[in-house]
């Protein structure tokens, strides 16, 4: 609706002094030209704002323009209150900050829409930590948080998954993200993107050279290691066989790498499926011993010969006592 344009207009142009009108019609998906209307109808209802022409223009307000509008929906409303669970904002030091601020957005809120959006602060929970995920070691991320807007290069001390001991990196940070309870730095390393555990870096020192970053958002350098991680295939597929008694487990703990959905065997409804696991090497099918005597490894034999060891020296470890 145009209304709803004009008024995300408003709210666009109180944020920045200035936005090209290009960057407008994109956010809003519209055209230059409907930009340009809107911004005539705008100045026509009283409204201070104005077209600066030029390479370096845009659209503008005029400076101590103020309005009290917020414009939000119902849907809105409720939307600002279902938000991250609380350890996400007390890592960033932020904790008091987000209920004072909701408190000051729930006063601003048309009074028709308050009681719907304190229901949804109550009723509606977000807890991004995974089932029996055990207890996690507190993370300070101050550092980090502070080198992401502090445009300049960090010296970080990091230990890979595996070692004890950490590596020096010089890196160029973009951005956090807490992903599924776990927080990441996302920077460049030699022009190249890498991601870093929070609760690997062992250090983390800010230098005095101005970072390098490569024109892109960070959202951007996300989700290209993201795509990186979920696309990563091993050098070994597994074709095995799962009880059905234990297919939403072995689905659920298995499910990057499980190449497709499990199938019944035989094409009917019977007790067993089968799968297939794309995984770094024969050896990870040790991890599949938990499942005892409800998933069969059928091929390669040398993953077979890897559980049957395995499964051999627990039972010598038990039999011995």
């Amino acid at each position: 609706m145009k209304s709803d344009r004009l008024l995300s207009i408003l709210l666009l142009l109180r944020t920045r002094r200035l936005v090209p009108a290009t960057e407008l019609a994109e956010r809003l998906d519209v055209s230059v030209r409907t930009i340009y209307r809107d911004v005539e109808a705008l100045s026509a209802s009283g409204v201070p704002v104005y077209a600066e022409r030029g390479r370096h223009g845009g659209i503008a307000l005029l400076p101590g323009f103020r309005t009290d509008v917020t414009g939000l929906t119902a849907d809105e409303s409720r939307a600002l209150f279902v938000l991250a669970a609380d350890g996400v904002h007390a890592a960033l030091g932020l904790d008091e900050a987000i209920g004072s601020a909701l408190r000051k957005v729930m006063a601003a809120l048309p009074a028709p829409h308050r009681p719907a959006a304190e229901r949804t602060s109550r009723r509606i929970l977000v807890d991004p930590v995974r089932w029996l995920s055990g207890p996690r070691t507190a993370v300070d991320i101050a550092e980090l948080y502070e080198a992401v807007f502090a445009d300049r290069r960090l010296r970080l001390v990091y230990r890979h998954s595996g070692t004890r001991t950490g590596r020096t990196y010089t890196v160029d940070p973009y951005g956090l993200v807490a992903k599924a309870g776990t927080w990441y730095l996302i920077a460049d390393h030699e022009g190249e993107p890498r991601l870093y555990r929070a609760d690997r870096v062992r250090g983390a020192t800010l230098t005095d050279e101005p970072v390098v970053r490569r024109p892109v958002e960070p959202a951007q350098v996300w989700a290209e290691l993201r795509r990186r991680v979920e696309d990563r295939r091993g050098g070994v597929t597994l074709r095995v066989r799962v009880h059905r008694s234990r297919l939403d487990l072995f689905v659920r703990l298995n499910a990057a790498v499980l190449t497709d959905e499990p199938t019944p065997e035989g094409g009917g409804e019977g007790e067993w499926l089968r799968a297939e696991l794309d995984v770094e090497s024969v050896e990870w099918a040790r991890s599949l011993l938990s499942f005892g005597p409800n998933v069969e490894i059928l091929r390669p034999p040398e993953a077979r010969a890897v559980l049957a060891a395995h499964a051999a020296a627990v039972v010598a470890l038990y039999e011995g006592r």
